[in-house]
């Protein structure tokens, strides 16, 4: 493919894909943590089951609605998301369902950057979602607390 003279790449979209054994349990932690919402895919389930294109052992009752079994996303709620399959366009987190447990640390983490002065604050609220400290870091460079989510997988608050 050529590009104009002249012209700029599009930006890609991307997602973030994390995996996971519970992937209902983790988007209902990080919806929460990052006060995103859990997209509803509801729509375009039925039309897959309909369609005969989806096994319905595929699905699974999520918050009074029909979810992927071995995926669900969060979403930013100000970002664009398309109506017909409730998929985010935006700034997402993909949780898949994978049959090994987490072993090794993360090679790409999360940095949840808290208010000015509501660190602490921050990590307590998470903590109450299940998060659970892993250190606190204080260096020349700044300060901030490496935390677990339910599963885990380490991101840090700034």
């Amino acid at each position: 493919m050529t590009q104009e003279p002249g012209s700029e790449p599009a930006p890609l979209h991307w997602k973030l894909v994390v995996d996971c054994a519970n992937p209902q349990a983790q988007a209902d932690f990080w919806a929460a943590a990052l006060h995103y919402e859990v997209e509803d895919n509801n729509a375009l389930i039925e039309r897959l089951l309909q369609l005969g294109a989806l096994p319905r052992e595929a699905t699974v009752e999520f918050h009074g609605r029909l979810a992927f079994r071995d995926l669900v996303a969060v979403r930013h709620p100000d970002d664009p998301y398309d109506e017909d399959s409730g998929t985010g366009l935006g700034r997402r987190l993909l949780f898949q369902r994978v049959p090994e447990a987490k072993s090794v640390k993360n090679r790409l983490h999360l940095d949840v950057h808290a208010a000015s002065g509501r660190r602490e604050a921050e990590v307590e609220r998470l903590e109450k979602l299940g998060a659970n400290v892993l250190r606190r870091v204080k260096e020349p460079g700044g300060e901030w607390v490496t935390m677990t989510d339910p599963e885990g997988n380490e991101f840090c608050v700034q």
